[in-house]
C-alpha cells in the first residue's frame, strides 16, 4: 500500500515493522525508524536492520517520506506522520487496533497526501510474502513465551521492552 515509496517512516518498530524493514532494505527503500521517544534500544534495534536513520516518533524525519507505515496503535501519530510526508505521499495504518485520532487541519492532507488502512491481507498476498522470505533472507526475532505466562508476553509487548515478536507456546 505504501506503493513505489523510496523512503518510508515506520512508526512503531515492534512484530510487524521488524519484518518490514527488512524487505524495504532488500528493496532498495531507505528506511526510517520512528519509536517511542527515547527507546534508543529499538532505534539500535531498527539501524540494526537496516534503518539508514531512527529516531523519536514525537519530531520528524531528517528528510520528507514518500510514506509512512504506522505499526503503534497510537492515533496521535497520524497527524505526525502526516507531517513528515512529501506531497503526494501515502500514511498507512497497518495496526489492528489504533486510539482515537485527534483533530488536525487540512493542510496536513492537502497536497495529494493520502491516508490508507490495512484491514484484511489476502491468501494471494501471504503466498506472495512467503515466496519472498527466502529471497530477501528474513530474520525474524522472536521471544518465546509458555501460554501461561501469557500476560508476561503481552505486558513486554505495551510497554515496548520486547524486542520483534512474542511468541506463545504450549
Amino acid at each position: 500500500m505504501a506503493g513505489e515509496a523510496g523512503t518510508v517512516g515506520l512508526y512503531g518498530f515492534g512484530a510487524a515493522a521488524h519484518i518490514v524493514a527488512q524487505v524495504c532494505r532488500w528493496q532498495e527503500r531507505r528506511v526510517f525508524a520512528l519509536t517511542r521517544p527515547g527507546d534508543r534500544e529499538a532505534q539500535a534495534f531498527a539501524r540494526s536492520l537496516g534503518a539508514v536513520w531512527a529516531g523519536d516518533s514525537d519530531g520528524p524525519p531528517p528528510e520528507p517520506l514518500d510514506a509512512a507505515l504506522i505499526f503503534a496503535p497510537d492515533g496521535s501519530l497520524e497527524p505526525t506522520a502526516l507531517r513528515a510526508l512529501r506531497k503526494g505521499g501515502r500514511v498507512v495504518c497497518g495496526g489492528i487496533h489504533m486510539s482515537h485520532i485527534p483533530a488536525f487541519p487540512y493542510n496536513l492532507l492537502w497536497g495529494e497526501r493520502a491516508v490508507l488502512s490495512v484491514a484484511n491481507l489476502t491468501r494471494e498476498d501471504a503466498l506472495s510474502f512467503f515466496a519472498t522470505v527466502p529471497q530477501v533472507g528474513i530474520v525474524t526475532h522472536t521471544h518465546t513465551y509458555p501460554l501461561a505466562r501469557v500476560n508476561e508476553a503481552i505486558a513486554a509487548q505495551r510497554s515496548g521492552t520486547l524486542r520483534g515478536v512474542a511468541v506463545l507456546v504450549p
